[in-house]
Formats: structure tokens, C-alpha cells, sequence
């Protein structure tokens, strides 16, 4: 029998994601089909960056191939924080976005709408691009996992989020909260963008985050009024409501800056 082992990172899914062998096992979700028909689809055009699905176990746990490499997740190590690991993330969301292009859901297939772009939109999007859910070699993003609230959007959208959690854009108290050390995250995000191959009307990602800054928090509130011990231990230690309000206020004394340094 493999030998198991429990792979660190992770809220909603702390301790019930596992190594045994050459697979990944993890909980399964009402979505997990179609996550898995998108996997297969991008894979096939060549875009290796996603897990390979094996399918769903009789114990309702999701098998996958494992992904050799590293990950972060707090207090985030220096070589996660660099610019060309930055860089290298936002290359391989272009490319995922690329690659998802003409996937087609299955009939009857449900998407995860808790971290979906409320505008909508066609393109398949991962709706949480963090650090935590990145595997890198030497420093370089290889591919993204942890695809549970994957739907339908814009990219633009799927891009600020991953700007948001990965640059991070927070005053920098609260960055070095999560360990990241000093950085000049409007740089990062002109970085950010130039790295995805953002062509020219960039405001439009500016508009994009300061909308979901305005929504600031929802999914994390939700689950800490549900009691989620998890979630509750993350918004505390974040600082609550006043972390969001932090991030805001940043934004908005910055937004001209910001605007003026995407070009």
C-alpha cells in the first residue's frame, strides 16, 4: 500500500487532502464532473498546468495524478514572493484561459457560483488564483490545482482576483501579516498585467478589482457566520472586517497611481 501523506494548505479543505503514491486524493463536490471534463479538455490542447483526473472513488473522494513540485502557503517563503514567480503565475493563467477556450460542459453540469464574476461572462475561469494553489519548480508556476469554484466568467475578472491574493494588493502591514515582506504592489501589478499579455484599455481590470474590493470579503464572512472553525480562525487572525476596509481605502488613495502605472 502507498504511503500517505497529508498535504498541507488549504481552509475549507484543511487535512482532507492526500498523497498516496503517484495519485491525490480529496473530496469530491457536486461539481466535481465537469471540473474534471474541463481538466481533459485543456490537457488536451496541450496545456499540461492542471491535475490529470482520474475519476471519482467509491468512497466519494476525487483521485487525481499528482504534481510534482512545490507550494506555499503562510507565512510565504522569499522564493514564492519574487517577481518572476509573480510573472510566471500570471503566464500560466493566460495560458489556462487560452487553453480552456471552446470547452463545452456536459449536459446537465453544475459550476460552483460562491467565487464566480457576478457580471458573468463565457470564459472558464479559476476564481482562486492564490499562492497556496500554484505548484512551482525552481521558483516557476508549472500549474494550478484546486479548481472547486472554477465557473464561467471573464478573464479579466479571473485575472484581478489572482493579482489581488498573489501581488498581494494590501497596505503592507497587513501583507506582512501572511509573511510577505516589503514590495511596491502597484509595480507588481503592472507586472501582473504585462505578464498575462493585457493588451491596452487596462481600466478595465482596475474597474474589475475595485469592484470586488468593494464587495470585500463575502465568501470568508458567510463561512465565519456559519461557524466554520477554519474560516473563523483565518478572519481573525487576518483582523476581521477591518483587513477589507484596509485594502479599500488603499485602493482608492491609489487608484490614479495605479491607472497611470498599468498605462
Amino acid at each position: 500500500m502507498a504511503e500517505r501523506e497529508v498535504l498541507q494548505g488549504g481552509v475549507a479543505n484543511a487535512g482532507e487532502v492526500v498523497r498516496e503514491g503517484a495519485y491525490v486524493l480529496r473530496p469530491s463536490n457536486p461539481h466535481s464532473d465537469v471540473i474534471h471534463a474541463l481538466f481533459r479538455h485543456v490537457r488536451a490542447a496541450g496545456f499540461d498546468g492542471v491535475p490529470e483526473p482520474v475519476g471519482i472513488d467509491p468512497d466519494g473522494r476525487e483521485r487525481l495524478v499528482f504534481i510534482p513540485g512545490e507550494t506555499a502557503w503562510p507565512p510565504f517563503p522569499a522564493w514564492c514572493q519574487t517577481d518572476a514567480a509573480l510573472g510566471s503565475v500570471a503566464e500560466l493563467l493566460a495560458r489556462f484561459h487560452a487553453a480552456a477556450q471552446g470547452f463545452e460542459a456536459p449536459t446537465g453540469a453544475t459550476w460552483n457560483r460562491e467565487l464566480a464574476d457576478p457580471a458573468g461572462g463565457s470564459a472558464i475561469c479559476h476564481n482562486d488564483v492564490c499562492v497556496e494553489n500554484v505548484v512551482f519548480r525552481n521558483g516557476v508556476a508549472v500549474a494550478l490545482v484546486d479548481f472547486d469554484f472554477a465557473a464561467p466568467g471573464r478573464p479579466h475578472y479571473d485575472l484581478g482576483v489572482m493579482a489581488r491574493m498573489c501581488i498581494p494588493l494590501d497596505t503592507p502591514e497587513d501583507a506582512a501579516v501572511w509573511g510577505w515582506g516589503p514590495m511596491d504592489p502597484i509595480r507588481r501589478l503592472r507586472l501582473v498585467a504585462d505578464s498575462y499579455g493585457l493588451p491596452p484599455g487596462r481600466e478595465e481590470l482596475v474597474r474589475v478589482i475595485e469592484a470586488s474590493l468593494a464587495r470585500g470579503g463575502e465568501f470568508v464572512r458567510r463561512r465565519v457566520e456559519r461557524g466554520e472553525p477554519a474560516f473563523v480562525e483565518m478572519w481573525e487572525r487576518m483582523g476581521g472586517e477591518a483587513r477589507y476596509a484596509h485594502r479599500r481605502d488603499w485602493f482608492t488613495q491609489n487608484r490614479s497611481r495605479i491607472v497611470e502605472a498599468l498605462g
